[in-house]
């Protein structure tokens, strides 16, 4: 098991192959895909041809994948999986902050902390100038998670997706967090 980040009570690890049933199961649960495909079910093949080759990807910029099986450091619990690639293949100045969590997880305040510990190792350890991060209008929680990790509000914008969910009529924003940003609130 290749370990990434700990933090007080989280493992960020390296995803393996013999994951795909914990993101199977993460994948189809409704509550957790409700504002990323409506909660519709997420077949075997899609988690094996699709899902698992963009999270064992390495970005050569940062020497290291962008995504991470959280794991509860206690129990060894699998909680879902945090992301923070690169935007750009050959650059690790902007980078993408997500998360996806078990429901058994949610209100627990690991996607902070884990947000969290991953931004002050991208600012720190990465050549990060810039954290990202978005999501639906209306996902009020994931949207608290990016302002208690220090990120702020952007703007709001709309795409044509290609198939459209509850909520999605309200569109989405961006929220964004500056190396200087985070000094400035490191220093308060």
């Amino acid at each position: 098991m290749r370990i990434f980040l700990e933090t007080e009570r989280l493992v960020l690890r390296a995803f393996t192959e013999a994951d795909a049933d914990r993101l199977l199961e993460l994948d189809n649960d409704p509550a957790v895909m409700r504002f990323i495909n409506g909660g519709r079910p997420t077949s075997r093949e899609v988690i094996r041809d699709e899902t698992l080759p963009r999270l064992l990807h390495d970005h050569p910029c940062i020497g290291t994948r962008g995504y991470w099986a959280a794991e509860e450091k206690a129990t060894g619990t699998f909680l879902g999986w945090f992301a923070f690639r690169p935007l750009s293949e050959d650059s690790p100045i902007v980078v993408e902050l997500g998360y996806r969590l078990t429901t058994s997880a949610w209100g627990a305040g690991y996607a902070t902390e884990g947000a969290r510990a991953l931004i002050r190792k991208g600012f720190t350890d990465l050549g990060v100038d810039r954290v990202t991060a978005n999501t639906m209008t209306v996902n009020s929680r994931s949207r608290r998670v990016m302002e208690k990790a220090g990120l702020s509000y952007v703007r709001s914008f709309t795409e044509d997706w290609p198939d459209v969910i509850e909520g999605s009529e309200h569109g989405d924003v961006a929220y964004e967090l500056t190396r200087t940003e985070w000094e400035r609130q490191a220093l308060r």
